[in-house]
């Protein structure tokens, strides 16, 4: 173990400091702090590997000297050397003669080169912009090697963490900021890199005693060259001497003893918020490269930031390339053409505001991922500022890249692989097969990108939701290519550059194509495979008794069976009866796939219960079309059948209590005393076959038929699957709420059902009448039948005749008993009739409002129930006010 601590990078290299300035350990503690701080930073020369230009200093150091035959012939020898290949790395040859002819002593001949440069503005190359996609060849400490040799030793400074991402080619330097470089490449040894970030003129032995000679033991009156070293140290988030970060007020301050003008001062605070943005976006980067939870997107994110900062350190590379050129030549006061610090505001400003923009994008993209970052992001290209707009849409397009990648797969091959929740199409793996198309995906409407608008969000759902339901439910093993051809996708961030940039032409034009194609594949197959629009006629014959000839014969088929008490009822008997009315009827020639699903159902028994009120038909459902008739839709159904079915029975009674009166009419002419009750039987009857009428009338035209065509004809004009289920539930809940099924009715459901149950009633007081009616009718023609048979004698004897008195005495005794029964009957009757009235003219449904006129048209109930004397336009008005 001791071994390997006297190996670690640590202890060689304070042995190196040791060595390099003749000092123990304990004395070189500030010289091993700075030889850390050294390598840890990105410094390094711009050296471009350009054979050209080394020849061509080489014959400039030639002619300075005045060896203009050695140049000729130096040149002759370098024309000769590249025609043959004997040397595969000629640059590094000439680039190591050049350096061996360089004297320590003597100012180097690159001091001019560099001085001309920073004379001038920093050129535009040299800042970051969001197209330069790699770091230049010439930084130091490769990725590779850095995060190879240094991870165990060294904290990582600069870009050390962005090995890990793969971008695009180096980006070409132009000529004027390429000074001559070196042989450092990926094989370098950790010496010779550590060398170039020292200056060349000196040993590193004299470099490191001149900054401790100027920061260490000199006095606080710092220069301005100082200034800046500590800055360009600062612009990578490392504490300077004088300049460290303050972690109190969370800011770069300076050193309280250094001695400054406010100019100074004021300058490198300015500068120092530089090292501040980058810290915060530094910060972001490092917190989130290695969480693999923040997603695709989220690292899209982090490498499009680490993709600005590589810019931003080229351009640091840049500056310390003219601060090594000043420490070469020993210049130590400001000159025309010496870094300082104003230069630098007026260099760094571009990257300071590019840096502003990403701190800002930092702070706002805090706790999003997936769609709502990419949302996030999406917001600030929202701005006037072109070179902002340019940075912003250039993340942007990195960052939807994996989003595109995700939409395309979906809905061209319907699948969905989004580990970390990024997409906003949600699948939930619980769910089973028969609910797919209604539970089993669904929309994060968080995570949906503010630059996809909801019904492109809602068109992608469904297009990939058609494909799962196809081969999951369908069973279709069509190849998703044939259903509809898959467009060239978002390979690149190019290309998803190039689709946000035309969102409402290319890229509508490929969702709508996928959506058109696909939902048209879908209804075709449920049309000609599973019999989809056969079967919602099918519901619309026999569960809303639309086939009327069916009806009516399963009605007088089933009276036999329905008058009995519903205990002692069998479904295989009734299932029988319902299969005669079928092959008895034009229901006969319906397709069979279609027969085989009706059946019998028999409610829940209460007690005293008849058939009629615990029959019922049904329709069995399974498979696809189960989707569009859900158990939710087979209960909607059943209530509606069965309030039809009680209103069609209502109609069947009345018919039952005419039927009556005509044929029993003539026969009790005879019985005079009967006509009284009898008119009012009529009367009654009259009544009650009015209002049936008119609920029926309603019930069939103004709700069923109206509310079915306008099914039919969204159903025909459909362009989804989630078009016909729309529209189908939106016709179950218009003849649930206008059939008085829904729970705003329900006190007018009740009043109903009461005048239902008076009409039973009426029904059986009515068949009572008649029986004892034509008991007597029937002995009273025995009697006279008797005395016509003994004509001429004494037909009965006067005991038989008192009998016969008496007997008809009490039956006109039973009359007025008959009478006060119908008035009563009639009473309640009618004061239903009239709260029924009274609720419809209160109903908020225009329809409902007309049909109570109707129901009294004469004004019969109007003159007993002064509530009902109000007008229509009065009953408006006052909803009105109390709205």
């Amino acid at each position: 173990m001791a071994t390997l601590d006297q190996k670690s990078p640590n202890v060689l290299l304070q042995s190196l400091c040791c060595r390099i300035t003749g000092k123990s350990e304990a004395e070189v503690a500030h010289q091993f702090q700075y030889a850390v701080r050294v390598i840890g930073s990105n410094y390094a020369p711009t050296i471009e590997r350009d054979e050209f230009l080394v020849s061509e200093k080489i014959k400039k150091e030639l002619l300075k000297q005045r060896r203009e035959a050695d140049a000729a012939l130096f040149s002759e020898l370098h024309r000769k050397l590249q025609t043959q290949s004997v040397l595969k790395h000629r640059w590094s040859v000439l680039y190591l003669l050049l350096s061996l002819s360089e004297d320590p002593r003597k100012p180097s001949s690159r001091v001019g080169n560099y001085g001309a440069l920073f004379a001038q503005a920093l050129p535009r190359d040299a800042h970051s912009t969001p197209f330069y996609c790699t770091r230049p060849q010439s930084l130091a400490l490769g990725y590779g090697e850095r995060s190879a040799g240094l991870s165990a030793s060294v904290g990582t400074s600069g870009i050390s963490s962005l090995g890990v991402y793969t971008l695009n080619g180096p980006t070409p330097t132009p000529q004027s900021l390429q000074p001559p470089q070196s042989a450092a490449g990926g094989g370098q040894p950790l010496g010779s890199r550590l060398a170039w970030t020292l200056p060349v003129s000196c040993s590193p032995s004299s470099a490191l005693k001149r900054y401790h000679s100027l920061n260490f033991h000199g006095d606080w009156n710092v220069s301005e060259a100082a200034l800046v070293r500590d800055i360009l140290y600062v612009f990578q988030g490392i504490d300077g001497k004088f300049i460290k970060m303050s972690a109190q007020d969370n800011c770069y301050k300076i050193d309280s003893k250094v001695v400054l003008c406010k100019s100074l001062r004021d300058t490198s605070s300015r500068l120092a918020e530089l090292g501040w943005l980058h810290n915060k976006v530094r910060k972001y980067t490092d917190a989130r490269s290695l969480d693999r939870a923040f997603g695709l997107v989220g690292q899209s994110f982090c490498a499009s930031l680490h993709q600005e900062l590589k810019e931003y350190y080229r351009l640091l590379s840049v500056l310390h390339s003219q601060l090594q050129v000043e420490d070469e030549q020993g210049v130590n006061v400001c000159t025309e053409s010496s870094l300082t610090l104003r230069r630098l505001l007026v260099w760094m400003y571009d990257p300071k505001v590019r840096l502003k923009t990403l701190a800002a994008l930092v702070d706002f993209c805090q706790g999003r991922k997936g769609g709502e970052l990419a949302s996030a992001v999406h917001s600030y290209g929202k701005t006037g500022d072109p070179h902002m707009r340019a940075l912003v849409q250039h993340i942007l397009s990195l960052v939807s890249h994996p989003i595109l990648n995700f939409l395309y797969r979906w809905i061209y091959d319907g699948e969905l692989e989004d580990t970390y929740h990024e997409f906003f199409v949600a699948s939930d793996p619980n769910v089973k097969t028969d609910r797919l198309w209604h539970d089993k995906y669904s929309l994060r409407k968080s995570m949906i990108p503010s630059f996809i608008t909801m019904d492109q969000a809602r068109k992608v759902l469904l297009i990939g939701k058609s494909i799962n339901f196809l081969h999951q439910v369908c069973h279709d093993r069509t190849p998703p290519a044939k259903i509809t051809p898959a467009s060239k996708s978002a390979d690149t961030p190019k290309d998803a550059a190039e689709l946000l940039s035309d969102l409402e032409g290319a890229f509508q034009e490929k969702i709508d194509a996928a959506y058109f194609d696909t939902s048209k594949y879908l209804l075709d197959v449920l049309n000609r495979n599973y019999l989809l629009l056969e079967h919602l006629q099918a519901m619309r014959r026999y569960l809303l008794l639309g086939q009327g000839d069916f009806i009516r014969h399963l009605m007088d088929l089933l009276k036999p069976e329905l008058v009995r008490p519903a205990t002692t009822l069998y479904q295989h008997n009734l299932t029988g009866i319902l299969e005669t009315a079928v092959r008895a009827t034009n229901a006969q020639f319906d397709n069979a796939e279609i027969l085989k699903r009706l059946d019998v159902r028999l409610l829940e028994v209460s007690p005293g219960d008849t058939g009629w009120d615990v029959f019922s038909l049904d329709y069995h459902v399974d498979g696809p079309i189960a989707t569009v008739f859900t158990r939710e839709c087979m209960g909607h159904y059943l209530r509606v059948f069965n309030f039809l079915w009680r209103a069609k029975r209502m109609e069947y009674t009345l018919t039952d209590i005419w039927k009556g009166q005509m044929c029993n009419a003539k026969l009790l002419k005879t019985m005079p005393e009967l006509s009284g009750v009898l008119h009012q039987c009529h009367i009654l009857a009259s009544e009650m076959v009015h209002f049936i009428h008119q609920m029926q009338y309603y019930i069939t035209f103004e709700v069923l038929e109206c509310s079915w065509d306008e099914l039919w004809n969204k159903v025909q004009q459909a362009q989804d699957l989630d078009h016909i289920i729309a529209a189908h539930d939106v016709f179950l809940d218009t003849i649930i709420s206008r059939c008085l099924l829904d729970n705003n009715s329900r006190s007018l459901l009740n009043q109903l059902r009461a005048i239902f149950d008076q009409i039973i009633e009426f029904q059986s007081a009515q068949d009572s009448l008649y029986r004892s009616a034509l008991e007597e009718l029937t002995l009273r023609l025995q009697y006279e039948e008797k005395k016509r048979q003994r004509e001429g004698e004494w037909g009965v004897t006067a005991e038989q005749e008192a009998e016969e008195k008496k007997r008809i005495q009490e039956f006109k005794e039973t009359i007025p008993k008959m009478r006060s029964q119908l008035r009563i009957l009639t009473h309640f009757y009618q004061s239903i009739v009239q709260q029924f009235l009274v609720l419809l003219m209160t109903n908020s449904d225009e329809s409902l409002r007309f049909l109570s006129f109707r129901l009294d048209f004469n004004e019969h109930y109007r003159a007993r129930e002064p509530r009902l004397r109000a007008s229509l336009g009065a009953s408006r008005g006052r909803r009105l006010s109390n709205i």
